[in-house]
């Protein structure tokens, strides 16, 4: 498989294209804003890029989107979004490109975040409405967006599991009365060098139920890209998730 690395010279870019030459992958090169030396070219633009590849993943961040979008487009390869914050304009332009390029896209590539969030979601299922559900998520310092894409994705579980109508509440502050029961809590903590913790709490009468993951180390996220690459080899246009891949695996 031949990988075109986006983002090649940030800290997951480089943790993606060690754990590919361990597994025998070819980043073919890479397309950075601030190019560093690595064992492949790397570029400051799709422009320069002469390169063959088979797939994208995109470690960087949601500015100059469409740029990548077009370019695998054109090339008619593959997308593997692995960054978080994209606003709604970025996600109108993800779906509109998806109708011709073939889109991996999700909150997180971790397979046991993704396993988590379909417990999350039998559980809010199996407990119903009698129980209130808040989430805690703990990044590092320098994480730039709050909460994180994979806090939305577990609150999106939890209300398809409560069957819907609930909202999301983003932290509290001052005198704002009691919980209301539509409510899910999503609370961001940032500091250290946390990589990332996600924690969901379902708290009842007398009773509390909390389901969490823990990433030690970056390298679950990169081999979780390197298998949505692989996935999305062939694929024809459209979106894609990490419940795809799953099913695919589980068959």
């Amino acid at each position: 498989m031949k990988i075109l690395l986006c983002g090649a010279c940030g800290k997951m870019g480089k943790m993606v294209a060690e754990l590919a030459a361990a597994q025998g992958e070819t980043v073919v090169c890479g397309v950075d804003l601030a190019p560093a030396p690595m064992p492949f070219p790397v570029y400051p633009s799709f422009a320069e890029v002469t390169e063959a590849a088979d797939v994208l993943i995109d470690f960087s961040s949601p500015s100059r989107l469409e740029e990548r979008l077009r370019f695998c487009e054109t090339r008619s390869i593959p997308a593997v979004l692995a960054s978080t914050g994209y606003t709604e304009s970025d996600l109108s332009l993800i779906e509109n490109y998806s109708t011709r390029v073939p889109v991996f896209k999700t909150g997180n590539l971790s397979l046991g975040v993704n396993i988590l969030q379909r417990l999350v979601k039998e559980a809010a299922r199996a407990l119903g409405e009698g129980f209130d559900a808040e989430i805690v998520e703990r990044h590092h310092r320098e994480k730039k967006d709050a909460p994180s894409g994979t806090a939305l994705m577990l609150a999106k579980s939890v209300n398809e599991g409560f069957g819907g109508g609930r909202e999301n509440v983003y932290g509290r502050q001052g005198v704002i009365g009691a919980r209301k029961a539509n409510e899910i809590g999503v609370h961001a903590v940032r500091g250290g060098t946390i990589v990332g913790e996600h924690e969901v709490m379902f708290a009842g009468e007398d009773e509390i139920l909390t389901l969490s993951h823990s990433a030690r180390s970056r390298k679950v996220f990169a081999a979780g890209a390197l298998k949505a690459a692989h996935f999305m080899l062939k694929k024809r246009p459209g979106i894609y998730d990490m419940d795809d891949l799953l099913a695919e695996l589980f068959q």
